[in-house]
């Protein structure tokens, strides 16, 4: 007879330093890692074994369907694990920067996770024609942009976004002041009340904004929210993959006079024909060349 220990799952609702909160069944255990290992991200499924009543020690990860990364030139941060699903929260006002969205497309791409852009409070009417024109050249891009008002219409808003998220693992990032913590407390309505709990449970203290957190609204469907960030960094990723991270940049891999050119300023490139004609837009080729700059900055990487 085998004394295998049965493998217990649950997945990772939240996490603080080495400290994670995890959702068994109809439980949540506060729960570590073996040694040092730091490398579980929220949305991971793990199996754990029970120390005591609600605690546990996670002993491994299952393998991960996707993952979504940001990095600086020193370290990386998982965002979120088995993620399907990234929407971009923007608002009319105040104004959203395109660097963070152009980023957030990109690490999307890299990482195999369909992107949409949310753009919020159109009932701000006087700044919703620059708004749309804007995301245009996402749209064209072939990333769907939804337009909401969390405020001016909570009914619509919500069964736009619940007929979006429904059967998906979705994160929803932004910055602040763009009405993501809205539209999650629109989605979710005891949402403050569940992150207070995490807080808690995790000892956080008043630090409530300052950690990802999931919550499961059915079997299939997830919302994470993450905390709002100003800056995306994606030095992890190498120049093949940033070049395969931009759509609109596929048709024309492979047609430059040199075969390991860097779209930079050789002759005879592709892509370079292509930002002079106006097919991709000079801002996304701008973009990336700083990711390809930074990428090559990346020095302690861990």
């Amino acid at each position: 007879m085998s004394n295998t220990k049965t493998k217990l799952l649950a997945t990772v609702i939240a996490a603080h330093g080495r400290h994670y909160l995890v959702q068994a069944d109809d439980i949540k255990l506060h729960c570590v890692t073996r040694g040092k290992k730091t490398d579980v991200a929220v949305g991971d499924i793990v199996e754990y074994q029970l120390t005591s009543k609600n605690q546990g020690v996670i002993e491994a990860i299952t393998p991960r369907k996707t993952l979504l990364y940001r990095s600086d030139q020193y370290k990386s941060k998982m965002l979120a694990a088995n993620l399907t699903q990234l929407l971009i929260v923007v608002a009319t006002e105040p104004s959203f920067a395109d660097d963070l969205i152009s980023r957030a497309l990109v690490a999307s791409e890299s990482s195999g996770i369909k992107a949409t852009i949310v753009l919020n409070k159109i009932d701000v009417e006087a700044s919703l024609p620059k708004a749309r024109e804007r995301l245009a050249l996402y749209a064209g891009l072939g990333y769907p942009v939804l337009e909401v008002s969390v405020t001016a219409a909570p009914e619509a808003t919500r069964a736009t976004m619940m007929d979006l998220i429904e059967g998906n693992n979705t994160i929803l990032i932004g910055q602040s002041g763009m009405g993501k913590s809205s539209l999650i407390n629109l989605l979710i309505p005891d949402a403050e009340i569940a992150t207070r709990e995490i807080s808690a449970a995790l000892d956080t203290g008043k630090h409530t904004t300052t950690f990802t957190r999931l919550y499961q609204m059915d079997a299939e469907t997830a919302v994470i929210d993450s905390p709002g960030f100003q800056e995306f960094g994606l030095h992890h990723l190498s120049e093949g993959m940033l070049e395969r991270a931009f759509p609109e940049f596929l048709p024309h891999l492979g047609q430059c006079k040199f075969y390991n050119c860097h779209h930079h300023t050789e002759p005879g490139c592709a892509i370079l024909s292509a930002v002079k004609s106006g097919d991709i837009a000079q801002m996304r080729h701008d973009l990336f060349e700083q990711l390809v700059h930074e990428a090559a900055q990346t020095i302690g990487y861990k």
